[in-house]
């Protein structure tokens, strides 16, 4: 989709999530306390790094030494139930609006994460980054790390409005059903070598 596209979809998303993103923030506040924002250095297209923007999800509590917890001993069942739902990403819109971000696209990773992967990295970074991506609706956080560049880097490579349109519909289908592998795109992935 168009850069044009993309921004109408998101203020459009933005002015009807206005009243459910300040309750989101008034919980997270309650819950989590400050800040209500998460922030993070991400790399974008061509390689250029961005500030992602989320709502919190997680303590910052650490042990004696001073070291922050496992995920999972930080992330309460209010910022499990954000990540779940997907509720969290909401505040990525305004990333969309400044032109970080797509509604389609990988998910956009760490700068050491995207050094990495070398001239697979450089693929990838050459589309923006997105809220959803083929990845994410063809089984997320259940396929290997590997799995997932196949998979974002095949829709590198075959994206285009009638993908973009089918990943958005599958969006909150996954999100009602649940995560499961699509095993069908996966070999397809792996078959024309989009992992190397």
């Amino acid at each position: 989709m168009g850069r044009g596209v993309n921004c109408a979809v998101a203020f459009a998303a933005l002015m009807l999530m206005a009243l459910p993103m300040m309750l989101i923030g008034l919980a997270v506040l309650a819950f989590l306390g400050r800040p209500i924002l998460f922030r993070q250095r991400r790399i974008g297209l061509g390689g250029r790094a961005f500030e992602l923007v989320k709502f919190r999800s997680m303590r910052d509590t650490r042990d004696a030494a001073g070291q922050p917890l496992p995920d999972e001993a930080r992330t309460p069942a209010m910022g499990r139930l954000l990540r779940q739902s997907r509720l969290d990403e909401l505040p990525e819109l305004w990333n969309i609006l400044r032109g970080d971000m797509a509604l389609v696209g990988p998910r956009p990773l760490l700068p050491p994460t995207i050094a990495a992967l070398g001239r697979a990295g450089a693929t990838r970074s050459s589309v923006r980054p997105g809220i959803t991506g083929l990845a994410q609706v063809s089984g997320n956080t259940l396929l290997s790390m590997e799995e997932k560049l196949a998979l974002d880097l095949l829709y590198v490579q075959q994206r285009g409005m009638g993908l973009d349109l089918w990943i958005m519909v599958h969006t909150p289908l996954m999100m009602i059903r649940g995560e499961k592998i699509d095993s069908v795109l996966l070999e397809k992935a792996h078959a024309g070598g989009h992992n190397r």
